[in-house]
């Protein structure tokens, strides 16, 4: 079986649009990165950007189980000795609503300038608002 090598300038680029409202976190930030590498075309293949553009909205109002909306912790680091900070999933939503889906999307994908590009692709918006309806988004269910 041969690998199929599609040219950059061959692929055709849709844009999809997902109300993460009521959904957990997690199963948001899959569907959103199997998108974005392209794992859902049947010419998917792993070093190439084969995937799509994904426009994520409500991402303030995701579920999380358990007690997580306290418990769940956030790091961060400074570079200095002594600067690690932490902050729980409260905090980080009251200080910046879109970085929890941004985090869980760009864990899900694989790093280094492969991962870097493929998070370009990827727009988190905290209400229901976006500014991309010229590209006409597919709704996606989940």
């Amino acid at each position: 079986m041969k690998t199929i090598f599609v040219k950059p300038l061959e692929i055709e680029r849709k844009w999809f649009i997902i109300d993460a409202a009521g959904q957990p976190l997690g199963r948001v930030a899959v569907k959103a990165a199997d998108i974005l590498r392209g794992k859902n075309k049947a010419f998917y293949t792993p070093h190439q950007e084969v995937g799509d553009y994904v426009i994520v909205v409500n991402a303030t109002e995701v579920t999380l189980s358990g007690k997580k909306r306290s418990d769940k912790m956030y790091y961060r680091h400074s570079g200095f000795l002594g600067g690690l900070k932490s902050e729980n999933y409260e905090k980080l939503v009251a200080r910046k609503p879109t970085a929890p889906m941004e985090k869980a999307i760009k864990g899900m994908l694989p790093k280094g300038t492969l991962g870097n590009k493929l998070f370009t692709n990827v727009k988190v918006y905290a209400g229901a608002v976006h500014p991309h309806a010229a590209q006409q988004p597919i709704k996606i269910e989940m």
